[in-house]
């Protein structure tokens, strides 16, 4: 965890771009792009699968981005390059993402549990972003 001017950031989890299909993949039909978690122990990996025609900014579809929840979504991303929000694809769970430094970074303010963050994107229920399905 750490500091800058003034909004608290910690770490989250990892975006990875794929071009393979994973197994459990959710669809998200407004951004036209596939999830899925990776099985790890240390740092929670979501990887993100596209479709020909997804909206996202070029960089979220072809670089890795790091996310961090934020105590304060409206500082952190004042005077910075926003492409994505903010918006809430999860029921108190705001996200905006930012570039930095070149890089797609994302920040999520929420006081959702991380167990209750992962259910809800897992099940779809209060997901938005996951709630159609492709036909």
């Amino acid at each position: 965890m750490f500091e800058r001017d003034g909004v608290t950031y910690e770490f989250h989890h990892m975006g990875i771009p794929t071009d393979e299909p994973r197994e459990g993949e959710r669809y998200s039909a407004l951004y036209r792009m596939y999830t899925s978690d990776a099985q790890t122990q240390l740092l929670h990996v979501q990887y993100h699968r596209f479709e020909a025609g997804s909206t996202l900014h070029e960089l979220m579809r072809t670089v890795p981005h790091p996310a961090f929840k934020v105590s304060d979504l409206e500082r952190a991303i004042a005077g910075k390059q926003v492409i994505l929000g903010p918006y809430e694809p999860i029921d108190d769970y705001r996200v905006a993402v930012i570039i930095d430094g070149g890089i797609p970074v994302e920040l999520i303010q929420t006081r959702l549990s991380d167990e209750q963050i992962w259910g809800r994107a897992r099940s779809g229920e209060q997901a938005s972003l996951y709630a159609a399905q492709p036909d």
